[in-house]
């Protein structure tokens, strides 16, 4: 009789489970289970009596079981450390003093030294109530042979060091952890309380743990970085009280202390999904911090965001505070609360402020992004439309006069431009302004990494678009000079360079569909011959034998006319493209646009923008000007100086504009926004006559347009400038820049 072939199967199943079983894999996992789960609690009714019964029977396997649970403890550590780095070399003699609360086994501290060495540390201490964890920890620490790190059992409430025995605390630790014990400790209060106490002010609040959070975060939840921090009915209710069961509370309170307590410097809200991917999802944040009281300097930029006031300043604030330059003051600020009256100068704002101070606040390493509150426009953009500009900065450059005295208006877009500009004039301000927030994250990514990469790996990453280790740059390095915001975004997005970076985004749907469309045509070889072409001849012969046909076939020319794609793909906006299409249509305006290209400027290293397009990557030697070695080190000299110019607005043009004083600007650059109104708005006069106002006597705005002629040229005549055209397609034999996407180019000159 035959064995059913299901026989040998259980058979190697029930050996495997034996095996498995005797070899002790899962006993961990069983003792976890018990004392988590089974094991009673009753009986004991103080802290450290539940604790110590609690952890007795499984704290030589606590660490082998909280792996997958408690997640971002090395995150948290390898931010810490990067930003531990940057105090350390603006401060090189000060003691540099740790203390793990809530520490356990001292697992924080091992993972810690492969981020930062503990030598580093003058001192570290382990503070924790609950005995058995204790004993797991000076094992690990003698094994180590760490004698810079000591062990208390305390309660973390009234913690206190050895060396407070004969000076004062306050303000003597550099460095305080909390990972998963917040939620564990009965009397959060006190502790964060005495934490502020002994920070010092440019010290550095790091935590780890579990959460639960309202539906819809508030205006001061989102402006200090909630992205992604409201938990929905179901959630919040079933993790607080599955957690309750182990006396751990997940209610709001704690979070909500602890920001209110101190200033937040990063902030990421994840989901741990360990068990079951997708379905069991529970909560977690990683935050950073600093004690309210930090210096104005360098290193501490902080913003009040209560009420509609983002005005940079450092709290706690005077009753009557002066925050200078008037420029710098974040737009749609909101005048006539009852707390607050602004008076205007040209050289400075004067706040009027009445008690109570704000409760939020927004902490940066760097001054360059002004916080916004998140609007619900901002989150109709779920990435970035452009990786890459498609404006020409030379032709610009001809036509500026910058100098190191301008200040400068431009849209963000993916930064190149505003970078192109820094490099070649340094001017003394560079407003980028963006309404998608996605936009400002790229800028400040790219502004992040030239203040702390080397010149290989920012080539790498936004050069040839693919770096294997960005998330390790991203915690390590880029971290400490990110928002928040921008921080969470990257963190969600951090397989962005494990590819192509530039065939993400919107414009990145472009970049794949035209290379598969040359892909299907069988002229994927020829692309790259003419990208490699070495005279001009050479590629205009491939373009026309080889390309055009392909490009402007009817049926690409009916893609590009469907008004989907034009925006999807492409960010043209349905006045844009009825532009093109009352002057001439869209066929004659690719003709014109491509025709010229290949006989004016070598792709090789002339024309990096279509470049970029086919091959999908820049190289050394065609790429923008901020990618270039001698760019690169223009922008990173004395420690980014030229990179203090930037300030990155999330907000329309006209609210910007609306927040800047008169005569603050000499140069604007409004690209081909303009066009994406429709013609007669009322919108484009309110900001044109912006634009006047706050445009230096002889200043000047430069705008591009789909249109050879386009109607809103009058309006800035009627509101007070002289208009000029710069450059106005007459057909397909000459181009006007190395892009000639546009049709015109124009200066409008105040007068």
């Amino acid at each position: 009789m035959l064995l059913s072939p299901s026989v040998p199967v259980l058979f190697v199943a029930a050996c495997l489970a034996f095996y498995v079983f005797r070899s002790g894999v899962l006993r961990p996992y069983f003792k976890f289970f018990y004392h988590c789960f089974i094991g009673p609690l009753s009986g004991v009714s103080d802290q450290k009596g539940r604790l110590d019964k609690f952890y007795e029977g499984q704290a030589d396997v606590y660490d082998a079981t909280r792996n997958g649970l408690l997640r971002g403890r090395n995150t948290m550590l390898s931010l810490s450390a990067a930003h531990l780095s940057s105090l350390k070399a603006t401060s090189p003699n000060k003691r540099l003093v740790w203390i793990d609360i809530g520490g356990g086994t001292g697992h924080n501290i091992e993972l810690m030294d492969k981020h930062m060495q503990i030598s580093q540390f003058d001192a570290i201490y382990l503070i924790d109530l609950c005995e058995p964890l204790l004993q797991i920890a000076r094992k690990r620490f003698a094994k180590r042979g760490w004698t810079n790190v000591t062990v208390l059992c305390q309660d973390a409430s009234s913690f206190t060091i050895p060396e407070w025995e004969h000076t004062d605390p306050k303000g003597s630790v550099s460095f305080i952890t909390l990972s998963y014990s917040l939620t564990m400790i009965p009397s959060f209060y006190p502790v964060l309380d005495r934490v502020e106490h002994v920070l010092s002010p440019d010290g550095l609040l790091s935590v780890v743990d579990f959460y639960t959070a309202g539906k819809q975060p508030s205006l001061h939840e989102k402006a200090i970085g909630g992205t992604s921090k409201e938990c929905g009915w179901l959630s919040r209710t079933f993790w607080l009280i599955w957690f309750d069961f182990d006396h751990v509370n997940l209610s709001p309170a704690r979070r909500s202390y602890l920001e209110y307590k101190f200033g937040t410097i990063k902030s990421f809200n994840g989901r741990n999904n360990f068990i079951i991917p997708f379905i069991v999802r529970i909560p977690y944040y990683i935050w950073l911090g600093r004690p309210r009281s930090c210096d104005i300097s360098r290193t501490c930029h902080a913003f009040e965001v209560e009420g509609g006031n983002m005005i940079g300043n450092c709290s706690p604030v005077p009753l009557r505070a002066t925050v200078a330059p008037v420029e710098d003051v974040v737009p749609s600020l909101q005048i006539g609360e009852p707390a607050m009256q602004l008076q205007r100068t040209r050289s400075q704002t004067v706040i009027d402020i009445t008690p109570p101070y704000s409760s939020f606040h927004y902490h940066l390493n760097t001054p360059w992004r002004l916080p916004y509150y998140e609007q619900p426009v901002h989150k109709e953009f779920r990435t970035f439309i452009y990786s890459f500009t498609w404006e020409d900065p030379f032709e610009d450059m001809k036509h500026l006069g910058l100098t190191s005295a301008d200040h400068v208006f431009a849209i963000t877009s993916a930064g190149d431009n505003a970078l192109h500009y820094a490099v070649a004039a340094a001017p003394q301000r560079i407003h980028c302004v963006d309404m998608n927030p996605c936009q400002g994250h790229l800028m400040e990514l790219k502004l992040a990494a030239i203040k702390c990469l080397e010149y290989d790996d920012f080539f790498a990453l936004f050069g040839k678009g693919r770096h294997a280790n960005f998330r390790r740059l991203l915690d390590s390095k880029i971290a400490p000079h990110l928002s928040s915001s921008a921080y969470q975004f990257w963190r969600i997005n951090s397989k962005a360079f494990s590819s192509s970076f530039y065939m993400r985004g919107y414009s990145g749907w472009a970049l794949r569909l035209m290379k598969f469309v040359f892909a299907l045509a069988g002229v994927s070889k020829d692309i790259e011959r003419l990208c490699n072409a070495d005279t001009l001849e050479q590629q205009d012969e491939i373009w026309r034998n080889k390309l055009r046909p392909v490009l402007l076939n009817p049926l690409v020319v009916a893609l590009l006319k469907n008004p989907v794609f034009c925006w999807n793909a492409l960010g043209v906006p349905l006045n844009q493209r009825q532009m093109l299409l009352e002057e001439g249509g869209v066929y004659a305006f690719v003709r014109d646009t491509l025709d010229p290209l290949p006989k004016a400027h070598l792709f090789k290293n002339d024309n990096y923008f279509y470049r970029l397009g086919l091959r999908g990557h820049y190289t050394p030697e065609s790429c923008p000007q901020y990618l270039t070695r001698a760019g690169f080190d223009k922008l990173k000299a004395d420690n980014g100086k030229v990179l203090d110019a930037f300030r990155l607005h999330t907000d329309s043009i006209v609210n910007v504009l609306r927040g800047l004083s008169d005569w603050a600007l000499t140069r604007a650059l409004v690209m081909d926004h303009l066009d994406w109104f429709t013609p007669g708005s009322a919108d484009v006069d309110d900001e044109i006559s912006q634009l006047h106002r706050v445009l230096a006597p002889g200043g000047s705005v430069y705008w591009r347009s789909a249109a050879r002629q386009p109607w809103y040229n009058a309006n800035f005549e009627r509101h007070g400038f002289k208009v000029t055209p710069l450059g106005v397609r007459q057909g397909p034999e000459a181009a006007i820049d190395r892009v000639n996407m546009y049709a015109s180019f124009w200066r409008g000159v105040k007068v």
